[in-house]
């Protein structure tokens, strides 16, 4: 082998990483979530095929600069969709909550695709004054069995604070007007929309203090054919840019009018 071969056997050697990357990077992404978690992700009530909402348009959007097609489409219910993307059937979860559980499954991306600040709501004439989370031990609160509180705050819960399940938000906040709960806990967006929708806005109060900030994380599927370092790294580099850009915000912002057009048509009260 003379070197004139040589030369073009190591030039074709410096190549073939790159040529591997291009012909494994992903062109399509299946990606689901809950389909009744407003207004990040709900179910398209002109397209019940697919999901909408600001989770929805903000992986559309890093799809979109990244070069590839991203379809959100309906999994089922919560645990249906998640069990679509553990099994690999579609790729990537919009709304995963972080869990150790759920780290077997899942590669999760950091930073958090938006975060859902957890509010504490009472009546208006309330004695209960709430600063943190330890200023509700000894008091009866209600929370939906939809809420998705971090494993940190469920732990604590569990231990200091008496908090009753109830079917949606609507039920909670039924409780907290007729006395039966001092507070209940509902994530900013959800409480203020389904207060304004039942017509009991001006009777509560909202504390502006978190009680919980869980992340909405990405999740791709150990199974995903899609999970790779490459899409990994490049989704981790949109989940930091789309909120110091402000584009996050902006667009949650627009869902959560999005939302509560459709709830006007016909007028009826949020599931969750």
């Amino acid at each position: 082998m003379d070197m004139r071969q040589i030369s073009r056997l190591l030039a074709g050697l410096v190549f073939l990483p790159l040529l591997s990357e291009a012909a494994g990077k992903c062109e399509r992404l299946i990606v689901t979530g809950s389909p009744d978690a407003p207004p990040y992700l709900w179910r398209d009530p002109a397209d019940p095929a697919h999901l909408i909402g600001a989770s929805a348009d903000l992986i559309q959007q890093a799809g979109h600069e990244l070069g590839i097609k991203v379809e959100v489409l309906y999994g089922g219910k919560r645990a249906q969709a998640h069990d679509e993307v553990r099994t690999g059937r579609m790729d990537l979860l919009l709304d995963a909550p972080l869990t150790v559980a759920g780290l077997s499954s899942f590669d999760y991306i950091h930073p958090p695709l938006v975060r859902n600040d957890y509010l504490v709501w009472t009546r208006k004439d309330s004695p209960l004054i709430y600063e943190t989370p330890a200023d509700l031990h000894g008091h009866k609160g209600a929370v939906s069995e939809k809420a998705r509180l971090s494993e940190t705050f469920n732990e604590f819960a569990r231990h200091q604070l008496t908090l009753e399940p109830q079917p949606g938000l609507t039920q909670a906040f039924q409780k907290l007007l007729l006395g039966q709960a001092e507070y209940v806990l509902a994530g900013r967006y959800a409480g203020m929309v389904t207060a304004q929708t039942l017509g009991i806005a001006d009777d509560l109060l909202a504390h502006p203090q978190p009680v919980d900030q869980p992340g909405l994380f990405l999740a791709v599927s150990h199974d995903s054919a899609c999970n790779e370092p490459w899409l990994r790294g490049q989704l981790a580099k949109k989940m930091t840019e789309l909120p110091a850009s402000g584009l996050t915000e902006a667009v949650v912002q627009r869902n959560l009018e999005r939302w509560k057009t459709q709830l006007q048509q016909p007028l009826s009260a949020p599931k969750q």
